[in-house]
């Protein structure tokens, strides 16, 4: 069975975060695997992955604001030359993976938590892996 899977998303903002959930449970369906681990990684430099509320929009409203805040999009003083300096940054401060426990087929999530693939860069096309082990 297939542990290893690649998603192609096609993001249509400059920022935001996309829940990518559903599509990790239906891989994990697909593989077979009751127990084990679930890896979700992004091959991206100014991209990531995380993992928060899902039940409040604004949630997500918030978590891109407090970054913009943080990190803004536009400095005078950022060297590189492709003018994203801000999104490498918050593409590390969210990081570029997240792994879950795999408990009876099912991710072991709280009630309110999805796993979120967060642009900071786009319009962009872009991907995601899910690898699946058992044990």
């Amino acid at each position: 069975m297939k542990k290893l899977f690649r998603h192609d998303l096609r993001i249509n903002k400059e920022q935001t975060m996309v829940s990518i959930t559903d599509i990790i449970e239906e891989d994990i369906n697909k593989s077979g695997i009751k127990d084990g681990i679930v890896i979700v990684f992004c091959p991206h430099t100014t991209a990531g992955i995380t993992i928060n509320e899902n039940a409040d929009p604004d949630v997500v409203r918030d978590i891109i604001y407090g970054l913009e805040k943080v990190y803004p999009t536009r400095d005078k003083n950022y060297k590189h030359f492709e003018g994203n300096s801000h999104a490498h940054m918050k593409a590390s401060t969210m990081g570029a993976s997240q792994t879950l426990i795999v408990d009876d087929g099912k991710m072991v999530l709280g009630i309110w938590q999805d796993i979120y693939f967060c642009e900071f860069d786009g319009p962009r096309d872009r991907k995601f892996f899910v690898k699946i082990m058992e044990g």
